[in-house]
């Protein structure tokens, strides 16, 4: 979620255990992120994130 953060991602809204972003630009491109305490992610629920983010592995690792 940090990651979302600081790129061109905000929090628009909650929803139990999971986070809406919406660019900050284009309200419309969204990603919905689950938030289970401290679990760490399914490599598989990391990629969507990513896809839904259109973020590359590589610009993940240069937000970190």
């Amino acid at each position: 979620m940090r990651v979302l953060e600081r790129s061109v991602f905000v929090v628009v809204r909650t929803s139990c255990s999971h986070y809406l972003f919406a660019r900050r630009d284009d309200r419309s491109r969204t990603v919905i992120v689950p938030y289970h305490g401290s679990r760490a992610l399914k490599p598989g629920t990391l990629r969507s994130i990513l896809k839904q983010a259109g973020m590359t592995v590589e610009e993940l690792r240069h937000l970190l």
